[in-house]
């Protein structure tokens, strides 16, 4: 399995390499693993249901109150596609601002490495590298616009030792 993270605030490019890389990777039998947010995300969900593979989407709600609420139709076909939507809150837990670095542990602790698709400057996707690193997991990072806000960490993390993925096979 490999989480794919980035931002809520994704970009056209980034939207469209996390959903290509997501189904590149589904179709080769790789579990993508995500948080199911608005964003990088979805698209990462999206892009794996299309390659007709597994993905798990892991809340940081209760699993009866998925958050962010336009994301229910996707959170039930991943369900029904034979993927995942987990939680380790109460059922009908609020989406209460600190349960998500929680729910970013468990994306990157479920698989064996995290591709960071577009993050800003202090990102909740920098939370999710910093447990992959701590977990012994490969960290991953798509190159961007040099000049795009969302390029900032990605370039930073492939500067200290991330590695370069520009399509599923280099994962």
């Amino acid at each position: 399995a490999i989480a794919m993270v980035g931002s809520r605030r994704e970009t056209r490019y980034g939207r469209e390499q996390a959903y290509r890389i997501a189904r590149g990777l589904a179709e080769r039998g790789v579990t993508v693993v995500s948080g199911l947010a608005r964003g990088i995300d979805t698209a990462a969900h999206l892009g794996a249901l299309e390659g007709g593979g597994r993905t798990a989407a892991v809340l940081g709600s209760g699993i009866s109150n998925v958050y962010p609420p336009e994301n229910k139709d996707l959170a039930d076909r991943i369900a029904a596609s034979g993927g995942a939507v987990i939680s380790e809150f109460a059922p009908g837990a609020e989406p209460l601002a600190f349960h998500f670095p929680f729910r970013n542990r468990l994306v990157s602790g479920l698989c064996q490495g995290t591709l960071l698709i577009e993050a800003r400057e202090k990102s909740g996707t920098l939370i999710t590298v910093g447990h992959a690193l701590a977990q012994g997991r490969e960290v991953f990072a798509l190159p961007g616009q040099v000049n795009m806000p969302g390029s900032v960490v990605p370039h930073r993390m492939l500067r200290e030792g991330a590695r370069l993925v520009t399509c599923c096979e280099d994962i």
